[in-house]
C-alpha cells in the first residue's frame, strides 16, 4: 500500500477495501511511544533502539527516567488493524532533541498523531505539541501513567500544557495494548469530528 495516499477517515472505502492510514506516536524522550508501538502493534514492529552510553549524557537527559536504558534514533513502524476496513500504519518519532530534524520527513502523509506525555515530566512534551500545531496535524494527547505517577485532573493537565479545548485528552498505559488502542479508537473519533464541522462549516 502506498503510505503516502490515505483515504480519510470520515470517507467509505471504495469498493469495501481497506484504507490505510498513517498515524503518527509523538512524544519527548521517555515518555512511552516505542512502548506503545511494540504493545498495540499486529505485526513485530520495527524499532531503531540504540543503547544509551556515557557519550550522550549531555544530550540525553535522564531525570525522571533513570531506568532508561535505550533510545530510539529514528523511527518505530508498526501496523494494526481496528476494523476489517481500517488499517493503521504506525511511525514513532525519536525524542531527544538532536533527532528532531528527522520529524519533518516522518510527517509527510500523517492523518494525525498521539502525543504521548508524562505527567512527571510536562516540559519534555511541549516541543511535540508545538510541532502538531505547527505541521497542522491533528492530534489527541494521551497521558501515559507510569507507576510513580501522580494523579491530576485532565483540565489541570491541559491548562498547564496550553491544550486547546478541543483537543481530547486522554490517560492510558502503554505497556498495555487495549488501552493503546482506546487511545488511537479516540484519534480516530477526532478525526472524523474535525471532519464533520469542516464539511458542515462549507
Amino acid at each position: 500500500m502506498d503510505l503516502n495516499g490515505f483515504d480519510h477517515p470520515g470517507r467509505p472505502a471504495a469498493g469495501g477495501t481497506t484504507r490505510s492510514v498513517k498515524v503518527m506516536i509523538a512524544g519527548g524522550f521517555g515518555t512511552g511511544k516505542t512502548t506503545m508501538v511494540r504493545s498495540v502493534s499486529d505485526i513485530k514492529p520495527l524499532t531503531t533502539e540504540e543503547t544509551l552510553t556515557q557519550a550522550s549524557a549531555d544530550d540525553d537527559h535522564l531525570i525522571g527516567v533513570a531506568d532508561k536504558t535505550e533510545t530510539t534514533v529514528s523511527l518505530d513502524f508498526g501496523k494494526i488493524s481496528l476494523n476489517d476496513s481500517l488499517m493503521l500504519y504506525l511511525f514513532g518519532t525519536p525524542g531527544q532533541e538532536r533527532f528532531w530534524f528527522l520529524w519533518n520527513g516522518l510527517f509527510e502523509g500523517a492523518l494525525g498523531a498521539v502525543v504521548l506525555v508524562d505527567t512527571r515530566r510536562l516540559a519534555s512534551s511541549f516541543r511535540a505539541i508545538e510541532e502538531m500545531e505547527r505541521q497542522d496535524v491533528p492530534f489527541v494527547v494521551a497521558l501515559n501513567v507510569f507507576p510513580d505517577s501522580k494523579e491530576y485532573p485532565v483540565e489541570e493537565i491541559r491548562d498547564a500544557l496550553d491544550i486547546p479545548a478541543h483537543i481530547p485528552v486522554v490517560a492510558c498505559d502503554a505497556r498495555d495494548r487495549a488501552s493503546s488502542r482506546d487511545v488511537l479508537v479516540a484519534l480516530i473519533h477526532h478525526l472524523k469530528d474535525r471532519s464533520a464541522v469542516a464539511l458542515e462549516s462549507r
